[in-house]
């Protein structure tokens, strides 16, 4: 994917990454970067502002001792921040229920020490942070009755993803940027359940894939449901005006996301999510 960016368009989204870092740092506290990931890295470069440059500037990375380039503080980092903290929250606590009480000991340490910023995220965010509990306590009742339905069990984190998205006064946009994140979601829960198909079956977790296909997973269909919701996440960009990350964002659609699911297939993804694409090429 880093060799077909273009060179403004890869400092772009490296800045908006480090920028989102610096913002959880600010806002939520210390622990609150531990939770960075690249799905609210994206939602932020898709919730900047379409007309106009971002504000960069150059600062010390408080991880490694060297100055970055980053993105100023802004709305759509300062959203960014709030939810990945809310949503990681949840996600640790929802992982405590999977595991067994020794099993769980890390997730439920971690959840704990991020408690402090997620309040502080909860507090500015209340509808989203109902919207995630009230998902994941959904996904949690399939799990209890063993689902084998991927459309019901992806639906939930679907629905929670497309509740990202602040409205706006553009009713097609709202309607726009909703498909797209819905299908994101769904793509992501489908992908990480096939990616974790081996350690939930050793581990007896739920996963619907298993649960559908049983012990040999029909890569040739779960495909075609993979590629049907990135058609609908590209024909609802094909509606939104992103202004100068267009481009960014038609890469990760049509180029990242696609090798991502190649990778998961072939089971060399677990090696290239350890990289860092500002210092690995993949």
């Amino acid at each position: 994917m880093r060799e077909e960016l273009k060179c403004r368009d890869f400092d772009l989204y490296r800045a908006t990454y480090c920028g989102l870092c610096r913002t959880m740092r600010r806002r939520c506290g210390i622990m609150a970067p531990m939770v960075l990931n690249f799905d609210f890295t994206f939602l932020a470069v898709m919730l900047a502002p379409e007309k106009g440059e971002q504000l960069t500037y150059c600062h010390r990375c408080h991880i490694w001792p060297r100055r970055r380039c980053m993105c100023c503080q802004s709305p759509a980092l300062e959203l960014a921040a709030d939810e990945s903290v809310i949503l990681a929250y949840w996600q640790l606590r929802d992982k405590v229920q999977d595991e067994t009480f020794l099993g769980g000991l890390g997730h439920r340490f971690f959840a704990l020490m991020l408690r402090s910023a997620y309040r502080r995220a909860a507090a500015r965010l209340p509808s989203f942070t109902e919207a995630v509990t009230r998902q994941l306590s959904a996904l949690h009742g399939l799990e209890q009755e063993n689902c084998t339905s991927l459309d019901r069990a992806a639906d939930t984190f679907a629905v929670l993803l497309r509740s990202a998205v602040p409205c706006s006064q553009d009713e097609a946009k709202d309607r726009a940027m909703g498909q797209l994140l819905y299908h994101l979601g769904r793509w992501i829960y489908l992908l990480d359940a096939r990616d974790d198909l081996e350690e939930d079956r050793t581990k007896g977790n739920y996963n619907p894939i298993l649960l559908r296909y049983g012990q040999q997973p029909c890569d040739e269909q779960l495909s075609l449901t993979l590629d049907n919701s990135l058609s609908l996440m590209r024909a609802a960009c094909g509606l939104l005006d992103f202004g100068r990350q267009t481009q960014l964002i038609e890469n990760v659609l049509y180029l990242g996301l696609p090798l991502v699911q190649r990778a998961v297939f072939d089971g060399s993804w677990k090696q290239l999510k350890k990289q860092k694409i500002w210092r690995n090429k993949i």
